[in-house]
């Protein structure tokens, strides 16, 4: 067992390297799951980096936890739904800055990857 890795994390490295302070928020984080239809050759990172990019100070994490082809998806395509927390700092998030955000992810997503929101 390599006994830099603790808890699933790689721990040491290089010397002078520190983690940034975490940054806790008293507002409740918000989770929205997105379903696109991709090429087979697009892979689910892509989506992932893209959705991120889509609001970097309110965006806090972006996880891909379904991957589905076949069925009524056109051959060549595939289907990767991912969830995006959306984690406020200064104050609880109103509907229509949901739906904003919303709307970034979508548009970043599709510039980035040629797919579209599967509906």
């Amino acid at each position: 067992v390599d006994d830099a890795y603790l808890g699933g994390e790689r721990r040491g490295g290089k010397a002078g390297r520190a983690r940034p302070l975490l940054k806790a928020s008293a507002f409740q984080p918000v989770v929205r799951d997105f379903a696109f239809v991709v090429d087979d050759a697009v892979a689910a990172e892509a989506l992932v980096r893209a959705a991120r990019g889509a609001d970097k100070a309110l965006i806090a994490d972006v996880t891909v936890f379904d991957r589905f082809s076949g069925g009524a998806l056109p051959p060549g395509k595939k289907s990767v739904a991912i969830a995006v927390t959306l984690q406020p700092v200064q104050a609880t998030l109103s509907d229509a800055e949901i739906e904003a955000v919303s709307q970034k992810i979508v548009a970043q997503v599709v510039k980035s990857t040629g797919g579209a929101l599967r509906g």
